[in-house]
């Protein structure tokens, strides 16, 4: 099929990994109505009917299941060979992105890239800041700052530092409640947590907290939102140091607590590394991050 369309093949592909026209346009940067007619086209062209409407919903045919296989090869294939391409640019200027948690974004990341505008000003940073772990094997990001070790064979991963997190409140909170003397204290206390599956939780009664599912009433997955809901003092978190040292006035809890040891991975790509600019932004996040 000499006249095939990769536009539309990304179309369809965008439609089912989403489940809808609208979430695929917003995964391609596409309008709406864009997508749909490319989706209509790749039907028109291959003669099958891809989805079939069920309520709300867009659900595969059997065709559009056969397809699909197809598709995610050649998604593979493009991924594999716009890697492969990107790690083989030896030129400076250009875009590099780096995947970091919100936190670490707005904390810690603002410094380092000020230092990378004066050593490489064309580069053009893009900066993700998700608490979703970025594919960089799908190009999400180039470099990804992470708590997790890497364990996909073809990701290089780097643990440039280890950092630790403890438990704070605002002097508000303090000044109602009184600082705490022993664990016991706290039992009653208000936290705000990160999660609502229990996984915070379970860390909290690991490190010598009696408490439980009842003590988080506020909870968000943006550490940022966390922090503030804090800083008002609204209840108690564990933070990293590196965010609650830039916090004035905050108050670490029970010093005697253990303090979780949270370490940073700096991780990319192995078709990456040769790649002089990613290697650049690799090579500095790893020496300022490390200090």
């Amino acid at each position: 099929m000499s006249d095939f369309d990769w536009n539309q093949a990304r179309a369809f592909h965008a439609t089912a990994e989403t489940g809808s026209l609208s979430a695929g346009a917003r995964k391609l940067g596409l309008t709406q109505p864009t997508l749909s007619r490319q989706v209509a086209a790749l039907e028109a062209q291959m003669g099958v009917t891809l989805f079939e409407r069920v309520g709300k919903r867009l659900v595969l045919t059997e065709s559009g299941h056969d397809l699909l296989d197809h598709v995610r090869a050649m998604r593979e294939a493009a991924d594999a060979m716009a890697l492969a391409a990107s790690g083989r640019s030896q030129t400076i200027a250009g875009r590099v992105s780096i995947s970091a948690s919100d936190g670490i974004a707005v904390h810690v990341l603002p410094d380092i890239v000020e230092r990378i505008r004066v050593d490489a000003p064309q580069i053009v940073l893009e900066i993700v800041a998700s608490n979703a772990l970025s594919d960089l094997r799908r190009r999400e990001a180039d470099i990804a700052i992470r708590h997790v070790r890497p364990e996909q064979p073809d990701l290089i991963g780097r643990l440039v530092r280890e950092t630790t997190a403890s438990l704070y409140a605002s002097p508000d909170w303090v000044a109602r409640h009184g600082l705490p003397e022993a664990p016991v204290d706290l039992a009653d206390a208000c936290f705000v947590g990160f999660d609502a599956d229990g996984r915070f939780v379970e860390h909290l009664v690991s490190v010598g907290l009696p408490v439980s599912a009842e003590n988080f009433q506020l909870i968000s997955e943006n550490s940022l939102v966390v922090w503030e809901l804090v800083k008002r003092g609204l209840g108690l978190t564990f933070m990293l140091r590196e965010v609650a040292e830039q916090t004035p006035g905050m108050i670490r809890l029970l010093p005697e607590l253990d303090v979780t040891s949270i370490p940073y991975w700096l991780v990319t790509h192995r078709e990456l590394r040769t790649s002089r600019r990613i290697r650049i932004v690799y090579d500095i996040l790893a020496e300022e991050l490390g200090r």
